[in-house]
């Protein structure tokens, strides 16, 4: 199944102002910069708050559905993602990318929601959880294609991020760094071990 573009929702509730006037107006013109629409969404303009929205929710929503591999959670995550980022939209000082910024964001929503998930399964699973895995591994899929997907969710979510923002979404491992809170050398060193745990997963499915 594709991944489905987020449900739209009005993430940030803002009171209209003076100041937005101008940037209300700007945001129909066509395509502004992420700072100026940020600097409209704090003047108060909603209008300039839902085009970062629409601008950056697809992207963050297909990074997210990537790393947990479920469309709810994936939606789930993605809101709690902007509703966080517009709750602290005026912490963000222009020293990054808008972008950067942001999924640093939605890995604090994603790190949060699937500790919080792993808690839940623990509760009522405890050790019947390991035997699925087993399972579902014995059983994996012919394709290469969802074979990668499935291993790619079997690993730990500190090895499946990097993979994820690095080889799928193109980030640096600068950008990386910035957004886990983790050394460059950390976030290399973690996707070398990703790629060499996929390799090995993979093997037999590619000899085939």
């Amino acid at each position: 199944m594709g991944q489905p573009r987020p449900n739209h929702f009005s993430p940030y509730i803002v009171q209209g102002s003076e100041g937005a006037t101008r940037s209300h107006a700007a945001a129909r013109e066509g395509a502004l910069e992420d700072s100026e629409l940020i600097t409209g969404a704090l003047a108060g303009d909603r209008m300039a708050a839902h085009r970062l929205y629409e601008r950056h929710a697809p992207r963050v929503y297909r990074l997210i559905y990537r790393l947990v591999g479920d469309e709810e959670r994936a939606g789930e995550y993605t809101q709690d993602a902007f509703v966080r980022a517009f709750q602290r939209l005026a912490q963000y000082r222009g020293e990054s990318a808008f972008s950067t910024w942001l999924h640093a964001v939605a890995m604090s929503s994603v790190l949060t929601g699937m500790r919080r998930t792993k808690r839940i399964r623990a509760r009522e699973a405890e050790l019947s959880e390991a035997d699925g895995v087993a399972t579902r591994a014995e059983s994996g899929d012919p394709h290469l294609r969802d074979r990668l997907q499935a291993e790619l969710e079997r690993l730990p979510l500190r090895l499946r991020m990097p993979v994820v923002l690095h080889d799928v979404e193109g980030f640096t491992h600068r950008e990386i760094s910035a957004m886990l809170n983790i050394p460059q050398g950390t976030s290399k060193a973690r996707l070398a071990e990703a790629r060499a745990a996929l390799r090995e997963a993979l093997a037999s499915v590619v000899m085939e």
